[in-house]
């Protein structure tokens, strides 16, 4: 209980992160949530897939608010989503059922490595736009990457736009539009990993307000806040140049990466 103030701090941040870049705090909050919910009385064995699930379930609801406020300004690239969320759904959902049956040490050394990977492209301001604009993108080898994106997504606790606005401007979409494309999708890679983490059995003893492996006063506390929040940042990624956050939030990345290593 002493903790659950420290689930709506965390969801400004996640609100604002998921608006503005695209990108979710789902990194930042599956980190944090390591540290935080063994004081929650979650046992160390699940900690980590809880930290997950708790994390898909908050971003079901910060990436609706998201979503909206970027369809209402119209940049949302449907086309694209039809495309890219058959994949994504079909990856969440094995990945979760996976991470759950494998669950080990290697779960945290994963959410380690991707905040590493997400703060060197971040740093590295990757990718750089062609010079040629497209406004959709089709065709089932977007299927196909939407299943890894979906999987990875489910395996490390986050809404995919950290794959998927990286792989929409490469292909000459605008940042703005690949940021709103990457937050509806996002929305059903978090729902259909939470639902799945949610469903599956759990033969450890949960805190009360657990259902399944999504913990519920993190999920909502977390949503709280980002909802209120996400519409400020969608409200600033048409108007602010996000390489300055983009930089600070690389820093978040660094230091969570090496918290979770200390306390691993």
């Amino acid at each position: 209980m002493a903790a659950w103030w420290i689930y709506p701090v965390l969801g400004v941040l996640a609100g604002i992160l998921s608006g503005l870049l695209g990108i979710g705090g789902g990194l930042i909050l599956v980190g944090a949530l390591i540290l935080i919910l063994p004081s929650q009385g979650i046992p160390e064995a699940v900690v980590v897939p809880v930290a997950l699930a708790s994390s898909l379930g908050s971003i079901v609801l910060t990436g609706l608010s998201s979503a909206r406020a970027h369809q209402k300004r119209g940049a949302v690239l449907w086309p694209s989503v039809f495309w890219l969320v058959p994949g994504m759904l079909f990856g969440a959902v094995i990945a979760s059922i996976g991470v759950v049956q494998w669950a080990g040490p290697g779960l945290r050394w994963a959410v380690v490595a991707y905040c590493l990977l997400v703060a060197l492209q971040l740093l590295a301001n990757w990718p750089k736009p062609p010079e040629t604009q497209i406004n959709s993108v089709s065709g089932w080898p977007w299927t196909l990457l939407g299943a890894l994106i979906g999987a990875v997504s489910s395996v490390v606790g986050i809404g995919g736009g950290s794959m998927t606005v990286p792989a929409l401007i490469s292909r000459g979409v605008p940042a703005v539009k690949a940021v709103a494309t990457s937050a509806v999708c996002g929305v059903f890679i978090a729902l259909a990993s939470a639902l799945t983490y949610s469903r599956l059995p759990n033969a450890h003893a949960m805190p009360a307000f657990s259902v399944g492996y999504v913990y519920l006063p993190a999920a909502l506390g977390v949503a709280i806040t980002s909802i209120a929040f996400a519409p400020l940042g969608a409200h600033w990624a048409h108007r602010v140049s996000a390489l300055t956050l983009k930089r600070l939030f690389a820093g978040f990345l660094l230091v969570m990466a090496l918290l979770l290593v200390l306390k691993s």
